[in-house]
């Protein structure tokens, strides 16, 4: 079931763009779980070594289970320190006995950024790619049922060779599933630490003879690698990689936005987002079928884009650790969070995206007495001519200025009958019956959309 709305919510990502599959990870309730996660894999360890009784260990891992975000709020509220506080809750549900062994050895970064990986790392892998595989797999199905729809290809947003629509989503199916392989990556790469205020292990070192192994075994209970060496804080640039690469596929989709909504202009007309009945356009023009949805997506692509600027700054930090991120990285989470959902609106808008055959090929036979040009001057330079680009744009120009075809003033020319004898049955088809000058666009398409099935077959 759907949760009820928070109107009173600052920000429009928990109420417009909330993906409610994501609240596990990327919520602040969320983030506090996870931040509790680690103070009990540092008991279970503790435990493990003799070095803490089971009894004990168990009230602290059962405490950490129970925390919730409102409690350790209200405590931060007097200690002014988000992991003394936790730390605090925590040491309030266990006995005495227990008590001493919350947070010993650690420092809040040993916390925090090991929470922000796993839980950044879990959301991704959980959720994220799982959405980006289903907008692939439409994409897939999408250009397979139009790799042979004919297609004026557009460089500079004027009309350029033919191309089958397939081909053009072909390039997204691609750059995507791409993306997906780029994101699962970033992911498995980010790392935590239990290394102490500088990372030098110091307070570890004090309680145990291999404080790097004893990282490594706190480490493993979460399922995350630690860094090779930190300061107080992991290394930035696994962290910066993957918002990196959250970005690039956002961009990607973006791209694809654009291509979509301008394919919609009314003057182009060649797809159409299919609306619902009740849905309105305008305020005003009842008549407004807007491309509403490509056009938000790449209104939040413009408002996240500019994070991976701050991630890179981020990357800064002076000597050991200093302040200058705390407030920035907290936002990474909304980056994810909408950058999720304009994958799944995606999905959806693919999923019910109008195709008009017929407009395409309209738009395409306003364009076919210029595309001869390109195949013309290929062969005529293949057969010998010794100035086909230059012979072949003059007489572009010549038919432009007497409003007559290409084609026309090139069959009454008697200066190239002697090339055109050497054209094959084959080639004077491509240059002359222009439908049909696609290249290998619909066998490339297939090739793309199979090579990525087998790709995420498994995935």
């Amino acid at each position: 079931m759907k949760e009820a709305i928070d109107f009173s919510a600052f920000s429009p990502t928990d109420y417009r763009y909330a993906v409610d599959d994501l609240r596990a990870y990327l919520s602040d309730e969320a983030y506090v779980r996870y931040k509790a996660k680690i103070e009990a894999a540092l008991a279970q360890v503790f435990a493990a070594r003799g070095l803490l009784k089971k009894d004990f260990c168990d009230e602290i891992v059962a405490a950490a289970s129970k925390i919730t975000a409102a409690e350790v709020y209200e405590e931060e509220q007097k200690t002014k320190h988000d992991i003394r506080a936790l730390v605090n809750v925590i040491q309030r549900g266990v006995s005495d006995e227990a008590k001493s062994f919350v947070h010993l050895g650690a420092t809040s970064y040993d916390v925090v950024d090991t929470a922000n990986a796993l839980r950044y790392k879990a959301a991704v892998m959980n959720v994220i790619i799982p959405d980006m595989l289903d907008l692939e797999r439409t994409w897939i199905s999408l250009a397979r049922r139009e790799k042979n729809t004919l297609q004026i290809g557009r460089t500079h947003g004027q009309h350029a060779e033919p191309i089958t629509f397939g081909f053009a989503l072909a390039q997204y199916v691609n750059r995507w599933g791409s993306q997906i392989l780029k994101t699962k990556e970033a992911s498995e790469n980010l790392v935590g630490k239990f290394s102490g205020a500088v990372g030098a292990y110091n307070a570890t070192s004090l309680v145990v003879d291999d404080p790097e192994e004893f990282e490594r075994e706190v480490l493993a209970v979460l399922n995350i690698k630690p860094a090779a060496i930190s300061t107080q804080i992991v290394p930035p640039e696994p962290m910066s990689d993957f918002v990196h690469a959250i970005i690039s596929s956002f961009s990607v989709l973006a791209n694809f936005c654009d291509d979509m909504r301008h394919l919609q202009r009314s003057e182009i007309g060649e797809v159409m987002e299919r609306v619902a009945e009740e849905q309105v356009g305008s305020s005003t023009m009842p008549h407004k079928r807007n491309p509403i949805g490509f056009e938000s997506v790449k209104s939040l692509w413009k408002k996240f884009m500019p994070h991976v600027v701050t991630m890179h700054l981020d990357q800064i930090s002076e000597h050991q650790r200093d302040l200058t991120n705390s407030a920035s990285q907290r936002y990474t989470q909304e980056l994810l969070v909408a950058f999720d959902y304009c994958v799944r609106k995606l999905k959806s808008i693919s999923e019910r995206l109008e195709v008009d055959r017929a407009r395409m090929q309209e738009n395409f036979m306003r364009a076919r007495d210029n595309i001869i040009a390109e195949p013309l001057y290929i062969l005529l330079s293949y057969y010998g001519h010794p100035d086909a680009h230059e012979y072949v744009r003059r007489k572009s120009v010549q038919a432009y200025k007497e409003n007559k075809s290409l084609k026309e003033l090139i069959a009454s020319d008697e200066e190239i009958l002697l090339y055109l004898e050497k054209f094959t049955s084959k080639q004077r088809e491509r240059v002359f019956d222009v439908e049909k000058y696609t290249g290998i666009a619909a066998e490339k398409t297939e090739k793309v959309v199979q090579y990525w099935e087998e790709v995420f077959k498994d995935l």
